[in-house]
């Protein structure tokens, strides 16, 4: 069973509907004793980061991820999802992410001709052995919802990146903690096949 985060965020149902059509048993739940006994957990969503902790908090599940994490069972952070498991973000200076990894999100620079959000389909370089994308034709192409990117302080963490007038690491790997910036379920065939290879793990 996957247990997905339930802390009031955007898409999550979208996540629940990939998970099920892939035949798995998805729960979106804020329950710690279900997530805690899930094979694995997904931390989804769309919003602000400020937000987005203080709800966390709100629902205990800060402590709750953070067991996950140290029970090793297998973790994978999705847009805000990845952004949080982060330390900060420029989007709410002052809140603390939560620190699962080391790095900042910071906003995507405005550029002529681009927009921001960067919305839309965007290629990725891949390195080479990353578990998430193990079956992928080379530069598959993703969908991104996104305001602010990661920058890892760790380049060895960092499974992919795309650009969008700055290298964005779009999705990162540490034994058993995954994210991608860009959102697997909106993602085709290529993002099903990402989210098969994390129930594969």
């Amino acid at each position: 069973m996957i247990a997905i985060i339930d802390y009031d965020a955007g898409n999550i149902k979208s996540v629940e509907k990939a998970l099920q059509y892939l035949g798995e048993k998805a729960v979106i739940t804020r329950d710690r004793d279900e997530i805690l006994k899930s094979d694995k957990v997904i931390l989804p969503g769309v919003g602000a980061f400020g937000d987005a902790m203080e709800k966390l908090k709100q629902y205990g599940l800060v402590e709750t991820i953070h067991e996950v994490v140290d029970r090793q069972i297998p973790f994978l952070g999705i847009c805000l999802g990845l952004q949080l498991m982060f330390e900060s973000s420029e989007e709410a200076p002052g809140v603390e992410g939560l620190g699962l990894l080391p790095g900042k999100i910071l906003r995507i620079p405005k550029k002529d001709g681009m927009k921001i959000p960067h919305m839309g389909w965007n290629d990725l370089k891949i390195k080479e052995g990353s578990k998430l994308f193990a079956g992928l034709e080379e530069d598959p192409y993703v969908y991104f919802v996104h305001s602010f990117y990661l920058q890892a302080e760790d380049p060895s963490i960092v499974a992919a990146t795309t650009e969008y007038g700055v290298t964005i690491h779009a999705s990162v790997e540490k034994d058993h903690i995954f994210a991608c910036q860009f959102h697997p379920e909106k993602s085709s065939t290529v993002g099903l096949q990402i989210l098969r290879n994390f129930i594969a793990l």
